[in-house]
Protein backbone atom coordinates (compact mmCIF):
# COMPACT_ATOMS: atom_id res chain seq x y z
CA UNK A 1 0.00 0.00 0.00
CA UNK A 2 1.29 3.51 -0.75
CA UNK A 3 2.00 5.65 2.29
CA UNK A 4 2.20 9.37 2.89
CA UNK A 5 5.88 10.41 2.89
CA UNK A 6 7.37 10.66 6.36
CA UNK A 7 4.19 9.53 8.17
CA UNK A 8 3.92 5.79 7.63
CA UNK A 9 0.17 6.25 7.14
CA UNK A 10 -1.66 4.89 4.12
CA UNK A 11 -2.00 7.51 1.39
CA UNK A 12 -5.66 8.18 0.49
CA UNK A 13 -6.65 6.84 -2.93
CA UNK A 14 -9.30 7.74 -5.49
CA UNK A 15 -11.39 4.84 -4.14
CA UNK A 16 -11.24 6.39 -0.65
CA UNK A 17 -12.46 9.68 -2.13
CA UNK A 18 -15.28 7.89 -4.02
CA UNK A 19 -16.40 6.08 -0.87
CA UNK A 20 -16.34 9.31 1.16
CA UNK A 21 -18.24 11.25 -1.52
CA UNK A 22 -20.78 8.51 -2.16
CA UNK A 23 -20.02 8.41 -5.90
CA UNK A 24 -18.35 5.98 -8.29
CA UNK A 25 -14.64 5.68 -8.95
CA UNK A 26 -15.29 6.79 -12.55
CA UNK A 27 -17.01 9.97 -11.36
CA UNK A 28 -14.03 10.92 -9.19
CA UNK A 29 -11.70 10.29 -12.14
CA UNK A 30 -13.79 12.52 -14.41
CA UNK A 31 -13.73 15.34 -11.84
CA UNK A 32 -9.95 15.07 -11.33
CA UNK A 33 -9.28 15.14 -15.06
CA UNK A 34 -11.60 18.07 -15.76
CA UNK A 35 -13.95 16.12 -18.00
CA UNK A 36 -17.55 17.02 -18.74
CA UNK A 37 -20.77 15.18 -17.91
CA UNK A 38 -20.41 15.46 -14.15
CA UNK A 39 -23.20 17.14 -12.22
CA UNK A 40 -22.36 20.18 -10.07
CA UNK A 41 -23.55 18.25 -7.01
CA UNK A 42 -21.12 15.41 -7.71
CA UNK A 43 -18.26 17.88 -8.31
CA UNK A 44 -18.91 19.51 -4.92
CA UNK A 45 -19.16 16.13 -3.20
CA UNK A 46 -15.87 14.97 -4.68
CA UNK A 47 -14.04 18.18 -3.80
CA UNK A 48 -15.34 18.06 -0.22
CA UNK A 49 -14.25 14.42 0.04
CA UNK A 50 -10.78 15.31 -1.25
CA UNK A 51 -10.47 17.92 1.50
CA UNK A 52 -11.67 15.50 4.21
CA UNK A 53 -9.46 12.60 3.14
CA UNK A 54 -6.38 14.67 2.32
CA UNK A 55 -6.11 13.03 -1.09
CA UNK A 56 -3.39 14.31 -3.47
CA UNK A 57 -3.02 13.11 -7.06
CA UNK A 58 -0.14 10.87 -8.01
CA UNK A 59 1.27 12.70 -11.06
CA UNK A 60 2.80 9.53 -12.54
CA UNK A 61 -0.47 7.64 -12.34
CA UNK A 62 -2.39 10.58 -13.76
CA UNK A 63 0.04 10.83 -16.67
CA UNK A 64 -0.58 7.18 -17.51
CA UNK A 65 -4.34 7.66 -17.29
CA UNK A 66 -4.57 10.87 -19.31
CA UNK A 67 -1.67 10.47 -21.72
CA UNK A 68 -0.26 13.82 -20.59
CA UNK A 69 2.91 14.55 -18.69
CA UNK A 70 2.05 17.93 -17.17
CA UNK A 71 5.38 19.25 -18.48
CA UNK A 72 6.14 21.89 -21.13
CA UNK A 73 9.52 22.40 -22.84
CA UNK A 74 11.06 25.85 -23.30
CA UNK A 75 13.30 25.13 -26.29
CA UNK A 76 15.96 27.72 -27.13
CA UNK A 77 17.73 27.15 -30.44
CA UNK A 78 20.66 29.46 -29.63
CA UNK A 79 24.01 28.88 -27.87
CA UNK A 80 23.71 28.48 -24.13
CA UNK A 81 25.59 31.69 -23.29
CA UNK A 82 22.93 33.82 -25.01
CA UNK A 83 20.35 32.68 -22.47
CA UNK A 84 22.29 34.70 -19.89
CA UNK A 85 23.67 37.48 -22.13
CA UNK A 86 20.52 38.42 -24.07
CA UNK A 87 18.01 39.97 -21.63
CA UNK A 88 15.08 39.07 -23.89
CA UNK A 89 15.50 35.35 -23.34
CA UNK A 90 15.54 35.82 -19.57
CA UNK A 91 12.35 37.91 -19.69
CA UNK A 92 10.61 35.29 -21.84
CA UNK A 93 11.74 32.45 -19.59
CA UNK A 94 10.51 34.25 -16.47
CA UNK A 95 7.14 35.03 -18.05
CA UNK A 96 6.66 31.48 -19.31
CA UNK A 97 7.63 30.05 -15.91
CA UNK A 98 5.04 32.22 -14.17
CA UNK A 99 2.31 31.38 -16.67
CA UNK A 100 2.99 27.64 -16.42
CA UNK A 101 3.15 27.75 -12.63
CA UNK A 102 -0.28 29.38 -12.53
CA UNK A 103 -1.56 26.39 -14.53
CA UNK A 104 0.27 23.86 -12.32
CA UNK A 105 2.50 22.77 -15.20
CA UNK A 106 6.22 21.95 -15.02
CA UNK A 107 8.78 23.85 -17.09
CA UNK A 108 11.62 21.96 -18.74
CA UNK A 109 14.44 24.15 -20.13
CA UNK A 110 16.20 22.79 -23.21
CA UNK A 111 19.06 24.28 -25.25
CA UNK A 112 19.47 23.02 -28.81
CA UNK A 113 22.15 25.01 -30.64
CA UNK A 114 24.43 22.30 -32.05
CA UNK A 115 23.37 19.42 -34.35
CA UNK A 116 24.02 17.00 -31.48
CA UNK A 117 21.82 18.99 -29.10
CA UNK A 118 19.09 19.20 -31.73
CA UNK A 119 19.14 15.44 -32.23
CA UNK A 120 18.86 14.79 -28.50
CA UNK A 121 16.05 17.34 -28.23
CA UNK A 122 14.00 15.69 -30.98
CA UNK A 123 14.48 12.25 -29.43
CA UNK A 124 13.41 13.48 -26.00
CA UNK A 125 10.48 15.58 -27.17
CA UNK A 126 9.19 12.80 -29.44
CA UNK A 127 9.21 10.38 -26.52
CA UNK A 128 6.10 11.77 -24.87
CA UNK A 129 7.99 13.41 -22.00
CA UNK A 130 6.29 16.78 -22.58
CA UNK A 131 2.82 17.91 -23.65
CA UNK A 132 4.10 20.69 -25.89
CA UNK A 133 6.99 22.95 -26.85
CA UNK A 134 7.50 26.70 -26.53
CA UNK A 135 10.02 27.39 -29.28
CA UNK A 136 12.30 30.41 -28.91
CA UNK A 137 14.48 31.98 -31.64
CA UNK A 138 13.67 29.56 -34.49
CA UNK A 139 15.73 29.85 -37.68
CA UNK A 140 14.29 29.09 -41.11
CA UNK A 141 15.87 26.08 -42.78
CA UNK A 142 16.68 24.43 -39.44
CA UNK A 143 15.86 20.69 -39.87
CA UNK A 144 14.75 20.64 -36.23
CA UNK A 145 11.55 22.44 -37.23
CA UNK A 146 10.43 19.82 -39.74
CA UNK A 147 11.38 17.02 -37.36
CA UNK A 148 9.19 18.48 -34.61
CA UNK A 149 6.29 19.00 -37.02
CA UNK A 150 6.54 15.40 -38.27
CA UNK A 151 6.52 14.18 -34.67
CA UNK A 152 3.15 15.94 -34.26
CA UNK A 153 4.26 17.74 -31.10
CA UNK A 154 2.14 20.81 -30.23
CA UNK A 155 4.41 23.84 -30.78
CA UNK A 156 4.05 27.57 -30.23
CA UNK A 157 6.94 29.75 -31.37
CA UNK A 158 8.01 33.18 -30.22
CA UNK A 159 7.86 34.97 -33.56
CA UNK A 160 6.66 33.63 -36.88
CA UNK A 161 8.57 30.63 -38.19
CA UNK A 162 9.60 31.31 -41.78
CA UNK A 163 8.52 28.42 -43.99
CA UNK A 164 6.24 26.95 -41.33
CA UNK A 165 3.63 29.70 -40.94
CA UNK A 166 0.73 27.26 -41.46
CA UNK A 167 2.09 24.36 -39.39
CA UNK A 168 3.63 26.02 -36.32
CA UNK A 169 1.57 28.38 -34.17
CA UNK A 170 3.25 31.60 -33.12
CA UNK A 171 2.96 34.72 -31.01
CA UNK A 172 4.88 37.70 -32.38
CA UNK A 173 5.28 41.39 -31.79
CA UNK A 174 4.29 43.62 -34.69
CA UNK A 175 7.93 44.01 -35.61
CA UNK A 176 7.31 45.65 -38.97
CA UNK A 177 5.20 48.42 -37.39
CA UNK A 178 7.67 48.85 -34.53
CA UNK A 179 10.64 49.25 -36.87
CA UNK A 180 8.73 51.64 -39.08
CA UNK A 181 7.79 53.81 -36.08
CA UNK A 182 11.46 54.00 -35.07
CA UNK A 183 12.57 55.19 -38.51
CA UNK A 184 9.66 57.62 -38.82
CA UNK A 185 10.69 59.13 -35.47
CA UNK A 186 14.23 59.64 -36.80
CA UNK A 187 12.90 61.19 -40.00
CA UNK A 188 10.68 63.55 -37.98
CA UNK A 189 13.79 64.60 -36.04
CA UNK A 190 15.38 65.71 -39.31
CA UNK A 191 17.66 62.72 -39.97
CA UNK A 192 18.16 61.76 -43.62
CA UNK A 193 21.13 59.37 -43.64
CA UNK A 194 19.66 56.64 -41.46
CA UNK A 195 21.65 53.40 -41.32
CA UNK A 196 20.37 50.04 -40.15
CA UNK A 197 22.04 47.16 -38.31
CA UNK A 198 19.71 44.32 -39.25
CA UNK A 199 19.15 41.04 -37.46
CA UNK A 200 19.65 37.57 -38.98
CA UNK A 201 17.59 37.15 -42.14
CA UNK A 202 16.70 33.54 -41.31
CA UNK A 203 14.53 34.84 -38.46
CA UNK A 204 11.19 36.60 -38.77
CA UNK A 205 12.42 39.35 -36.44
CA UNK A 206 15.37 40.14 -38.65
CA UNK A 207 13.23 40.12 -41.80
CA UNK A 208 10.33 42.19 -40.43
CA UNK A 209 12.49 44.84 -38.77
CA UNK A 210 14.47 45.33 -41.96
CA UNK A 211 11.23 45.56 -43.94
CA UNK A 212 9.87 48.20 -41.56
CA UNK A 213 13.07 50.22 -42.01
CA UNK A 214 12.98 50.11 -45.81
CA UNK A 215 9.23 50.75 -46.02
CA UNK A 216 9.53 53.86 -43.83
CA UNK A 217 12.24 55.32 -46.06
CA UNK A 218 10.31 54.53 -49.23
CA UNK A 219 7.10 56.03 -47.85
CA UNK A 220 8.97 59.31 -47.30
CA UNK A 221 10.47 59.33 -50.79
CA UNK A 222 13.98 58.44 -49.67
CA UNK A 223 16.15 55.86 -51.45
CA UNK A 224 17.15 52.63 -49.71
CA UNK A 225 20.94 52.64 -49.79
CA UNK A 226 22.24 49.07 -49.43
CA UNK A 227 25.57 50.48 -48.24
CA UNK A 228 23.74 51.79 -45.16
CA UNK A 229 22.53 48.30 -44.18
CA UNK A 230 24.73 45.78 -42.36
CA UNK A 231 23.76 42.50 -40.72
CA UNK A 232 24.37 41.26 -37.18
CA UNK A 233 23.36 38.28 -35.06
CA UNK A 234 21.60 40.22 -32.26
CA UNK A 235 24.80 40.35 -30.17
CA UNK A 236 26.75 43.29 -28.75
CA UNK A 237 29.84 42.25 -30.72
CA UNK A 238 27.99 42.21 -34.05
CA UNK A 239 26.60 45.67 -33.31
CA UNK A 240 30.12 47.01 -32.77
CA UNK A 241 31.41 45.35 -35.94
CA UNK A 242 28.43 46.64 -37.90
CA UNK A 243 28.96 50.18 -36.65
CA UNK A 244 32.60 50.16 -37.69
CA UNK A 245 31.58 49.00 -41.17
CA UNK A 246 28.86 51.64 -41.44
CA UNK A 247 31.27 54.44 -40.53
CA UNK A 248 33.54 53.23 -43.30
CA UNK A 249 30.74 52.96 -45.89
CA UNK A 250 28.57 55.97 -45.00
CA UNK A 251 30.68 58.42 -42.96
CA UNK A 252 27.96 61.08 -43.24
CA UNK A 253 25.30 58.99 -41.47
CA UNK A 254 23.23 60.95 -38.94
CA UNK A 255 21.17 58.14 -37.36
CA UNK A 256 21.28 54.38 -36.72
CA UNK A 257 18.36 52.05 -36.17
CA UNK A 258 19.63 48.79 -34.65
CA UNK A 259 17.38 45.73 -34.72
CA UNK A 260 18.16 44.87 -31.09
CA UNK A 261 19.19 46.71 -27.94
CA UNK A 262 22.28 44.52 -27.63
CA UNK A 263 23.47 45.54 -31.10
CA UNK A 264 22.64 49.17 -30.35
CA UNK A 265 24.74 48.95 -27.18
CA UNK A 266 27.65 47.70 -29.27
CA UNK A 267 27.58 50.83 -31.42
CA UNK A 268 28.12 53.30 -28.57
CA UNK A 269 31.84 52.74 -27.81
CA UNK A 270 32.57 52.66 -31.55
CA UNK A 271 30.82 56.00 -32.07
CA UNK A 272 32.66 57.51 -29.10
CA UNK A 273 36.01 56.32 -30.45
CA UNK A 274 35.14 57.95 -33.80
CA UNK A 275 34.38 61.25 -32.05
CA UNK A 276 30.64 61.03 -32.81
CA UNK A 277 28.33 62.32 -30.09
CA UNK A 278 25.00 60.56 -29.41
CA UNK A 279 22.55 62.15 -30.00
CA UNK A 280 24.30 65.35 -31.10
CA UNK A 281 25.96 63.88 -34.21
CA UNK A 282 24.19 60.54 -34.51
CA UNK A 283 20.77 59.59 -33.16
CA UNK A 284 20.38 55.97 -32.08
CA UNK A 285 17.28 53.77 -31.66
CA UNK A 286 17.21 50.09 -30.69
CA UNK A 287 14.55 47.42 -30.55
CA UNK A 288 13.16 45.42 -27.59
CA UNK A 289 13.26 48.03 -24.79
CA UNK A 290 15.01 45.42 -22.68
CA UNK A 291 16.35 46.15 -19.20
CA UNK A 292 19.61 47.08 -20.90
CA UNK A 293 18.18 50.11 -22.73
CA UNK A 294 17.73 52.42 -19.74
CA UNK A 295 21.16 51.58 -18.29
CA UNK A 296 23.22 52.67 -21.31
CA UNK A 297 24.99 56.02 -21.59
CA UNK A 298 23.11 57.79 -22.97
CA UNK A 299 19.89 55.87 -22.19
CA UNK A 300 18.63 54.20 -25.35
CA UNK A 301 15.44 55.01 -27.24
CA UNK A 302 13.93 51.66 -28.21
CA UNK A 303 10.87 49.92 -29.60
CA UNK A 304 9.18 48.04 -26.78
CA UNK A 305 8.79 44.34 -27.48
CA UNK A 306 5.94 43.22 -25.12
CA UNK A 307 7.61 39.98 -24.03
CA UNK A 308 5.55 39.62 -20.83
CA UNK A 309 2.36 39.51 -22.86
CA UNK A 310 3.96 37.32 -25.53
CA UNK A 311 5.02 34.70 -22.96
CA UNK A 312 1.51 34.59 -21.47
CA UNK A 313 -0.09 34.30 -24.92
CA UNK A 314 2.35 31.53 -25.89
CA UNK A 315 1.34 29.43 -22.90
CA UNK A 316 -2.37 30.08 -23.46
CA UNK A 317 -2.15 29.21 -27.14
CA UNK A 318 -0.18 26.03 -26.41
CA UNK A 319 -2.94 24.94 -24.05
CA UNK A 320 -5.43 25.30 -26.89
CA UNK A 321 -3.22 23.24 -29.21
CA UNK A 322 -2.82 20.47 -26.64
CA UNK A 323 -6.63 20.43 -26.36
CA UNK A 324 -6.83 19.77 -30.10
CA UNK A 325 -7.52 23.19 -31.58
CA UNK A 326 -6.18 24.36 -34.96
CA UNK A 327 -2.76 26.11 -35.11
CA UNK A 328 -2.92 29.89 -35.45
CA UNK A 329 -0.76 32.99 -35.07
CA UNK A 330 -1.19 36.06 -32.88
CA UNK A 331 0.40 39.48 -33.34
CA UNK A 332 0.70 41.94 -30.44
CA UNK A 333 1.41 45.68 -30.81
CA UNK A 334 4.70 47.43 -30.04
CA UNK A 335 5.38 50.99 -28.84
CA UNK A 336 8.30 53.40 -29.14
CA UNK A 337 9.97 54.48 -25.88
CA UNK A 338 12.04 57.66 -26.28
CA UNK A 339 15.15 58.37 -24.21
CA UNK A 340 18.29 60.51 -24.51
CA UNK A 341 19.86 58.66 -27.46
CA UNK A 342 17.10 60.07 -29.65
CA UNK A 343 14.75 62.34 -27.72
CA UNK A 344 11.43 63.66 -28.97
Amino acid sequence: MPTSPGTGRKRPTIRDVAREAGVSYATVSRVLNGREWVSPESVRAVRDAITRTGYTANPHARSLATGRSGSIAFLLTEPQHLLFEDPNFAVLLRGVAQALSARELTLILMIAASPEERGRAVTYLSGGHVDGVLLVSPHSGDPLLSQLVRAEIPIVACGKVLGHETTISSVAADEWAGARSAVEHLLAAGCRRIAHIAGPQDTSGGVERLRGYTDALTAHGLPVDQAAIVHGDWSHESGAAGMRELLRRVPDLDAVFAASDSMAAGTLPVLREAGRDVPGDVRLVGFDDSGLAATLHPPLSSVRNPLDRISEEMVRLLGELVAGRTPLSITVPTSLVLRESSPA
